[in-house]
């Protein structure tokens, strides 16, 4: 069987084979080393450049929302807010709310930091970042989404902010990762979702008790008392270590 796409479509394809590589079932032993490198390199890279980032909140949204938006302006001021209580304001490092959380946090004179993809379109750094680390893989950035976080802020988004915030949910409720807060902003766009976990709740698929994973609000004050009470109170925070630049390690100022 034979399939006709155009020509931007076999560019498109020549260009990031790569990143569909390891979804195409076995290859030689010797590419799939290779491959493994190559991913452990993504990792390695990563823990360097972002060791010393500090406690992160992590915030996720939609890359297409534009600087206008209530969306936007909402992550701006969780930005500032989340630097206030103490954090390091770690997004996805792309435009939309992404772009106005870190902005929030630039402009607060705290640190703002990004996990960035790397996508044929949509998807570009920011200019409001005191570092950023680039990823070809998608389970790399996820995994450094939440590797520094003690906690999330969820705004409004598509299909790969559900993809993190269930993300978030499963590794909690299978104690994979801490008791982290969750907190879901935008509740009239997330009504439905909602209305979905009081109806698997109902259903038994989750407990009752998982609905107390995550907190929907529109308030950035009871946000931050939430993650203040559930992260600041509950969890030690770990003094700031010193980076090694001979490791290639960074250490972070919030000169601009």
């Amino acid at each position: 069987m034979s399939i006709d796409i155009d020509n931007k479509s076999r560019i498109l394809v020549s260009e990031r084979a790569e990143e569909f590589y390891y979804l195409e079932g076995p290859k030689s032993r010797w590419r799939e080393f290779v491959f493994t490198l190559k991913v452990m390199k993504e990792f390695i890279s990563a823990f360097r450049r972002l060791h010393f980032v500090g406690p992160c909140i992590t915030v996720f949204g939609s890359a297409r929302y534009s600087a206008d938006h209530e969306y936007y302006k909402l992550s701006e001021e969780i930005g500032k807010a989340l630097v206030n209580i103490g954090f390091t304001v770690m997004t996805g490092g792309g435009p939309g709310i992404m772009e106005g959380a870190n902005k929030g946090a630039f402009e607060e004179n705290g640190i703002s930091v990004g996990a960035e993809i790397l996508l044929p379109h949509e998807q570009k750094a920011n200019p409001f970042l005191h570092a950023t680390a680039k990823f070809q893989y998608f389970f790399v950035r996820k995994f450094l989404l939440f590797k520094y976080s003690y906690g999330f802020i969820v705004l409004p988004g598509g299909f790969g902010t559900m993809d993190e915030l269930f993300e978030a949910l499963t590794l909690i409720q299978t104690k994979k990762i801490k008791d982290f807060p969750v907190v879901v902003m935008g509740t009239s766009y997330y009504q439905p979702l909602s209305h979905l976990f009081e109806h698997m709740a109902m259903e038994g698929t989750i407990d009752r008790a998982d609905l107390e994973l995550v907190l929907f609000t529109d308030s950035i004050q009871e946000a931050m008392s939430h993650i203040q009470q559930h992260s600041i109170e509950r969890f030690k925070l770990k003094k700031k270590t010193r980076a090694f630049t001979y490791f290639g390690e960074s250490s972070f100022t919030t000169d601009h």
